[in-house]
């Protein structure tokens, strides 16, 4: 048997689709088993033995609708049995309309559904600590009546080697390993994902003074000059255990450096999922034009807990759609003061840290 799994987005997208991959395994030990990816997701997705080919989507799939055809004949000329889409949009329709499977698979949600042999439901609602992003993509495993036990968990593979030269870098800054370590997702991937600059300075301070801990900023380079104003709003005695420069080059070593950490805290995005995958414990801050409900994976309020402005303010935001939301973040975000979020985090934090 051969299956094919579609997912193009990010990080996020791209690790919790996994899990779909993962289980096909459980239930098809001898089945080819491939994904398509954005191909700058692909380091996430290293050594998973579960998936036999990576099938990269470039940018020139996205931008020349002859290279998009060129992959999709490709795909076709693998003559899979199974395609399960989990993106569900043009780029990927077509290759799945293109492909000559027999069966495939999606979500009832638009009007490319229609052109799939399975349809789903797309759930509204999460209905286990799992959450919606996890739930709907296990979803797509129904028309296939297996009878394995199901893991719903991402996993992130960090090999021997990575380990050690994350170890070395450790070592490199002089960090004190008598000491847990923090690590703070510090920005997220655009401003209306970034909880405001002077607001998280509070939480690192609040981080510091209870906790005699190591700190490490997840920041990519073109971030640096927020980080920078972020690391000099903070109190000179925060400062002294930041290991400001401690960076990975690129997104595996990034993964080898969390694996070092002891707990992740920060704005929503791809590393809390990073995480996740790696099981370390994360406080997450969500954005308030975000659905907590899809991305709150797995909170149960102990190893993994998330919050929200609506969790403070809960008849606040019931009236605005999302469109709203997005475009008035900066107001919503102010509302959410670090004072209201210091009592849940000092929880967490005395879960993990003593």
């Amino acid at each position: 048997m051969k299956i094919l799994v579609i997912q193009q987005k990010m990080i996020g997208d791209v690790l919790a689709s996994s899990i779909i991959c993962n289980n096909l395994r459980k239930a098809y030990p001898e089945a080819q088993i491939d994904y398509l990816v954005y191909k700058e997701t692909i380091p996430v997705l290293e050594g998973n033995s579960n998936i036999d080919t990576i099938i990269p989507f470039e940018k020139k799939h996205r931008k020349n609708k002859k290279e998009l055809l060129a992959l999709a004949f490709q795909i076709r000329a693998t003559k899979y049995d199974v395609i399960i889409d989990a993106y569900l949009k043009l780029e990927s329709t077509l290759i799945v309309f293109l492909s000559g499977a027999k069966k495939t698979i999606s979500y009832k949600k638009n009007f490319f559904s229609y052109l799939y042999t399975d349809k789903v439901p797309f759930a509204m609602n999460p209905k286990t600590q799992m959450g919606l992003a996890i739930e709907r993509r296990l979803s797509l495993l129904n028309p296939l009546k297996l009878t394995i036990a199901i893991d719903p968990y991402p996993k992130l593979f960090v090999s021997t080697e990575e380990n050690q030269q994350a170890i070395a870098i450790f070592n490199k800054h002089e960090v004190n390993k008598s000491k847990k370590t923090v690590m703070i997702s510090l920005l997220g991937s655009e401003n209306t994902k970034t909880y405001p600059l002077d607001y998280m300075a509070q939480i690192i301070d609040h981080i510091a003074t209870n906790n005699d801990v190591n700190i490490i900023f997840n920041y990519l380079p073109k971030q640096i000059e927020d980080a920078k104003i972020i690391f000099n709003t903070c109190e000179t005695a925060t400062q002294k255990k930041i290991y400001f420069d401690l960076l990975g080059n690129d997104l595996r070593t990034f993964i080898a450096l969390m694996n070092q950490c002891d707990v992740i805290i920060g704005n929503d995005g791809g590393a809390i999922n990073m995480a996740k995958a790696l099981n370390k414990p994360t406080y997450t801050i969500f954005s308030p034009w975000i659905d907590k409900e899809s991305w709150s994976t797995f909170d149960d309020g102990i190893i993994n807990k998330a919050i929200h402005l609506k969790d403070f303010y809960p008849n606040l935001l019931t009236t605005k759609n999302r469109k709203e939301r997005k475009k008035n973040y900066a107001h919503y975000y102010s509302l959410l003061k670090p004072s209201l979020i210091f009592e849940s985090l000092t929880h967490f934090l005395n879960s993990h840290l003593h």
